[in-house]
């Protein structure tokens, strides 16, 4: 078992044993998808019983918040997690709440995706493999039911399901946009969860996305435009809680992945005749079909 941890606006960083994470350092992983967003940091959360959790951090807009949501190797953040064993991947963002009841600060348990991105690459396959896996349930149910456990633990105040409408950006929504997403039953709408969890279930870890709602997009009027000032003050207000919330969800974990195990998405789910997978597709997925080829 091993965790990864995706942090978004506002979120940049882990610190050490101010976080409960310790033996903390940096890595660079190359892979066949380009850099990843930043160095990946590694640490150690001790837990009540059993051995300490490896945990894996990544500031998915980079050092500094350099990388807009279009621009964030999505594909090298989540095979780098790969690479570095990690089994279990908690995602955290900034949204915009759809609905009157999800307040600015509250947290959402996102299970489920409407995909409005148009230029971002989305898969790891193509390029001489052909495969196609499930996405009926975007999130790890298991995984998302022990945040769900953990948030209640804490006292968090959050909405234990929801639907994330996933935008292209860099804009935030047309008014017509934000009605048009509540009408199709969105509770929050963000911009970096797509393809970041289609690429994590290819990978075959499971994935869980905990969304904390900044502002209430534009389709309440009398709440005013978005700003990023605004986002960026919201987070900071709950980015320790957001820390916390994973920190307390790790030392929960099981030692073993038999005890939470992740998906086996690509079971089944390559298409192409392995006679006809060419050396180099096989060395460049090599992470990911080594198992099934």
């Amino acid at each position: 078992m091993v965790l990864g941890i995706l942090g978004g606006s506002g979120f940049y960083d882990v610190a050490g044993t101010e976080d409960g994470i310790e033996h903390l350092e940096s890595v660079e992983i190359s892979t066949p998808f380009g850099c990843t967003s930043a160095p990946l940091r590694i640490g150690r959360v001790e837990r009540p019983t059993g051995p300490p959790l490896d945990v894996v951090f990544l500031p998915r807009h980079g050092v500094g918040h350099v990388l807009l949501p279009s621009e964030v190797p999505y594909r090298a953040n989540v095979y780098a997690m790969r690479q570095l064993g990690v089994t279990h991947l908690v995602s955290v963002s900034a949204v915009g709440s759809l609905q009157e009841d999800i307040e600015p600060g509250d947290f959402v348990l996102v299970d489920q995706f409407i995909d409005r991105t148009r230029h971002r690459e989305d898969t790891f396959f193509g390029g001489g493999i052909v495969a196609h896996v499930q996405f009926g349930d975007p999130v790890d149910a298991a995984l998302h039911a022990r945040l769900v456990e953990r948030a209640q633990a804490a006292g968090i105040r959050h909405h234990a399901r929801g639907t994330c409408v996933v935008i292209e950006g860099p804009t935030f929504s047309t008014r017509a946009e934000s009605e048009l997403y509540r009408a199709w039953g969105g509770h929050v709408v963000g911009m970096t969860a797509l393809p970041e969890a289609r690429l994590a279930r290819e990978a075959e870890i499971a994935y869980a996305l905990v969304a904390m709602a900044t502002d209430y997009d534009c389709w309440r009027e009398e709440a005013g435009e978005v700003s990023v000032e605004a986002v960026l003050e919201v987070m900071r207000a709950n980015v320790a809680r957001a820390r916390a919330l994973v920190v307390d969800l790790a030392r929960h974990l099981p030692v073993s992945t038999a005890d939470l195990p992740p998906p086996r998405a690509l079971d089944g789910a390559i298409a192409t005749n392995p006679e006809h997978i060419d050396e180099r597709a096989r060395r460049r997925l090599h992470a990911l079909v080594a198992g099934y080829l």
